[in-house]
């Protein structure tokens, strides 16, 4: 019997051997595939989140700027509406750590004083007060200048 016994297991282990060689080229090939998807799809992530910061600070002027000029346009409920959500977009960026908010030190520096004039803007556009225009066209050049963009 161990004769018989003595071919199976020659048989058996060149074809353990073949199956195994075929595995290791399978996960080397998957692993050749995965790594540059990888790499690629961390780098795309990176774009993204460079874009999506870019976008909350782009809302934050958009509302400001839209609270500017619908005062000016003698509408000031929507002005209240957009100088509201300024405020509260710009109390969340700053209330935010440094590591998860979009903006840097000096920009935050330079934007925590303008959270004080918060409620007497919204009162003067609840009220209709014409003088808010110009309040706000000021709020936007300051805010224009924190964030170390030209003024337009």
């Amino acid at each position: 019997m161990s004769t018989a016994e003595q071919p199976a297991t020659s048989e058996t282990d060149p074809r353990m051997k073949r199956i195994a060689i075929f595995a290791g080229i399978v996960v080397v090939a998957f692993l050749l595939g995965l790594v540059p998807m990888g790499l690629r799809a961390w780098s795309r992530a990176n774009e993204r989140d460079v874009a999506q910061r870019q976008l909350r600070l782009c809302n934050l002027q958009l509302s400001l700027a839209s609270a500017a000029i619908s005062a000016r346009k003698g509408e000031y409920e929507p002005a209240r509406q957009a100088t509201s959500e300024f405020f509260t977009a710009l109390h969340t960026q700053l209330e935010e750590t440094s590591g998860s908010s979009d903006l840097t030190t000096t920009q935050r520096d330079a934007l925590k004083p303008l959270l004080s004039d918060r409620d007497n803007l919204i009162t003067l556009l609840a009220r209709g007060d014409p003088a808010s225009a110009d309040r706000l066209s000021d709020l936007y050049g300051t805010y224009q200048k924190a964030m170390g963009k030209p003024q337009t």
